[in-house]
């Protein structure tokens, strides 16, 4: 079994190197092996050049770069990346340090036991470290999520999450178009309409950022999650 580990990059150059090393660090079960892509998304900083300075560094670990000519935003990066993918199955990974690599362990459970097509890594439950920083961005998180659950019929604690694992075939038969933050609210109305879809949720960390430390969403994606929900789950857009 094979996982691809999806990465979309904006101006991450001087920290990618963190998240690439904790990547490279898990341990997968049953001798999974890793495919990592990387999606620049016309970064204004180094973050080629640091990409490939680890990918020159590291030949044993399997990379693959790609690069948008033009900003296209979070999203689009995530299309190309999941295009590329060749893996049994596709995680998305924050090119940040929100997101704890070490929890793919968690995310595999449920395909190891051959109960799941879909696993949301939920940041909202279990006992997982969860740094405390915005409370109107949880908040927000929460109506988000249960707006979500009122069309989708899915009883998610974290619509929102980064982490979402699933099977390739699946995740690349679905037509996804929305190329900035609509793509969370997008896939999970998408996937709510495949039949007999099998999805689980399991509690993960989150390390946060803040805007200092490099944050990138703000209100107006808040909004635009909104219109995607209304737009996906409710008049079922294609």
């Amino acid at each position: 079994m094979k996982l691809s580990i999806v990465i979309p990059a904006y101006n991450e150059g001087r920290t990618i190197h963190f998240i690439l090393n904790k990547v490279k660090a898990v341990a997968l079960p049953n001798n999974i092996e890793k495919e990592l892509i990387i999606v620049n998304d016309c970064s204004k900083d180094d973050t080629e050049t640091a990409i490939l300075r680890y990918q020159q560094e590291n030949p044993e670990l399997p990379i693959s770069y790609f690069k948008h000519e033009i900003n296209k935003g979070k999203g689009a990066a995530i299309h190309t990346g999941i295009q590329k993918a060749t893996g049994d199955l596709v995680i998305i990974q924050d090119a940040d340090l929100e997101y704890d690599p070490e929890e793919y362990n968690i995310l595999l459970k449920p395909f190891l036991l051959g109960v799941a097509d879909v696993v949301y890594g939920s940041r909202f439950m279990g006992g997982k470290p969860h740094r405390i920083l915005f409370y109107w961005h949880s908040i927000g998180n929460q109506f988000l999520t249960k707006l979500s659950n009122m069309f989708t019929n899915l009883n998610l604690t974290d619509m929102e999450t980064c982490y979402k694992m699933m099977k390739r075939d699946i995740i690349q038969s679905i037509h996804l178009v929305e190329n900035r933050f609509g793509f969370e609210p997008e896939i999970t109305a998408k996937l709510s309409r495949i039949k007999g879809i099998r999805i689980y949720e399991v509690g993960i960390s989150y390390y946060g950022r803040t805007y200092e430390e490099g944050k990138k969403i703000g209100w107006r994606d808040g909004f635009r999650a909104i219109y995607c929900i209304l737009k996906y789950g409710l008049f079922g857009a294609r």
